[in-house]
């Protein structure tokens, strides 16, 4: 593969989908509202926001992707955008650095809800928004009414609401994350896709067996396995009614890898290693390789994105090679007995992530801030925010916006997300309300379409929101860092065969010790509270 390919795999990419939207005004987001009625805005200010990847392949900063050049023709606002370093730790450095000096910008997007933002209010750092929501943001405001539980989870445990959040899903049409497999190699092998444990097994053993990819070697990986996947959406964990971290279950809180089933998952898991049904490299991997082997023909199934992974590898491997059998399906969380639902992670109603815009205490002018904010759930900005800007990234048909081939056949052979980081980062977050008819275009072919559908079938009745206070989150901080290392120290070596499951107990107990139970009584405690809002 060329590493041009490779590169077009980009990074990973998360799609929220709304039918609760509102009404479109397609012409709208390129009408500035009358100075003299409409809300007063910012003549400038900083925002502090992680760069999108997909973005990053086009653009240097946000003020050269197209929804923002929009939006400062739209309210005269110029603003300063400040992107950290790439690289997770690179941004939790910068950040913690930020937090800790008190030289903050105007505006930071950022994972609020896990940083202890009811301290941040306290210690001076960020603004609560509450009264200036109800004061200088309708369209939020509106939004909120319609949304009692997103209000509910967007409210800090001592009544703070303190980000303009990223929207997700009510009721989801449709999952952007979940298992496929290849279907010219189930066709080959005369394979129907899997739905249970016992299905994948065998299937898993065909493609390590039967050489679908034709090459005369044993060289196929049947199913590639990673810890982020694990984590995501738990695949095959979840067929024992588990999640891979804290969950409700009745209203009881739980710790997944802390029950006596996770030692039944971790036996599967085992098997399939020790028979050369997962990556004996999979701890090494990264996604460059894994992608590589992908469309080098060796990987039969995989967790993954709709777009970035299953749509990316469809649209590189056709342009590579138009007479290609390369074919994908998407497969639904397997259950251990047919007609079963396996637990996945999300939720029925509208949920939030705990990522958002808060304004700082920097700020000179938080109303008109906000007032700036609030304009991405407006009618307009709704459009504007999830199809970029009219006559270049989308045009309306029958009076629907639609996404023009700049996005979906990029004439410089851009991804679909890498051409949507040219004018939105509907890729990944921002603050406003995601459009599942814009979703639905980012998203084309009948093959990917009908694998979110299949991924929405799936048990998400375990959900649990986190509000934990600043005294909680420390002490969880406290006790979960070094118990998920030796956590997942363990798992690792447990589904390798570097440590026997008959030492499955002392492993519970090492967790119990290290304080797991008082972990799970604080999130127990946080959730009474929060059901009681």
């Amino acid at each position: 593969m060329t590493a041009l390919s490779i590169a077009l795999l980009g990074g990973v990419t998360v799609a929220c989908s709304s039918d609760d939207e509102p009404a479109a005004s397609p012409n709208a987001s390129t009408s500035p509202a009358p100075a003299s009625t409409g809300p007063k805005y910012p003549a400038s200010f900083s925002y502090w926001v992680i760069m999108d990847t997909e973005a990053a392949v086009s653009i240097k900063n946000y003020s050269e992707m197209g929804v923002f050049k929009q939006m400062q023709k739209i309210t005269g606002t110029k603003v300063d955008f400040q992107h950290p370093p790439a690289g997770e730790q690179q941004v939790k450095d910068q950040f913690n650095l930020m937090m800790a000096t008190g030289r903050l910008p105007d505006v930071m997007y950022y994972s609020w809800k896990a940083n202890s933002p009811d301290k941040a209010i306290k210690d001076g750092k960020i603004v609560r928004l509450n009264e200036l929501i109800d004061k200088y943001a309708p369209n939020l405001t509106k939004v909120l009414k319609d949304k009692p539980d997103l209000k509910r989870q967007l409210t800090s445990d001592e009544g703070n609401i303190y980000v303009f959040p990223s929207i997700g899903e009510d009721n989801p049409v449709f999952v952007t994350h979940g298992l496929f497999v290849r279907k010219d190699w189930l066709d080959k092998l005369n394979l129907k896709p899997p739905t249970t444990i016992d299905e994948w097994e065998k299937m898993l053993i065909a493609f390590r067996d039967g050489d679908p990819n034709g090459n005369g070697k044993k060289d196929e990986i049947p199913y590639f396995y990673r810890q982020t996947d694990y984590e995501t959406d738990f695949p095959f964990l979840g067929a024992y009614g588990l999640n891979a971290a804290f969950y409700q279950d009745n209203g009881v809180v739980k710790f997944g890898p802390y029950q006596p089933k996770f030692k039944e998952y971790l036996t599967l898991m085992n098997r399939w290693y020790t028979s050369g049904l997962i990556d004996k490299d999979y701890l090494t991997t990264d996604t460059k390789v894994r992608d590589s082997k992908m469309l080098n023909d060796q990987i039969g199934g995989m967790a993954g994105w709709a777009a970035s992974n299953f749509g990316a590898y469809v649209q590189l491997k056709k342009e590579q090679d138009p007479n290609s059998k390369f074919s994908l399906v998407g497969v639904p969380f397997p259950s251990l007995k047919a007609g079963e639902l396996a637990v996945t992670s999300g939720a029925d109603k509208a949920q939030w992530g705990g990522s958002g815009a808060a304004i700082t205490t920097s700020a000179k002018n938080p109303e008109e801030i906000v007032a700036w904010l609030d304009y991405g759930y407006s009618q307009a900005g709704h459009i504007l925010y999830n199809f970029g800007v009219e006559g270049e990234s989308y045009k309306v048909v029958n009076g629907k916006p639609q996404y023009t081939d700049v996005i979906l056949k990029n004439p410089n052979k851009l991804s679909i997300t890498q051409a949507l980081g040219l004018y939105t980062t509907v890729a990944t977050s921002g603050p406003y309300q995601n459009n599942e008819d814009a979703d639905k275009q980012w998203h084309p072919g009948e093959e990917l379409q009908a694998a979110m559908i299949t991924w929405t079938k799936a048990d998400r009745s375990k959900y649990m929101p986190s509000n934990l206070n600043i005294e909680e989150q420390t002490k969880i901080a406290s006790i979960m860092t070094d118990l998920r290392t030796y956590m997942f120290e363990m798992i690792n070596k447990f589904i390798m065969g570097a440590e026997p499951l008959s030492k499955f107990d002392d492993y519970l107990s090492t967790l119990k010790k290290l304080g797991i139970e008082e972990a799970t009584k604080i999130y127990q405690a946080q959730y009474d509270r929060y059901l009681k809002k």
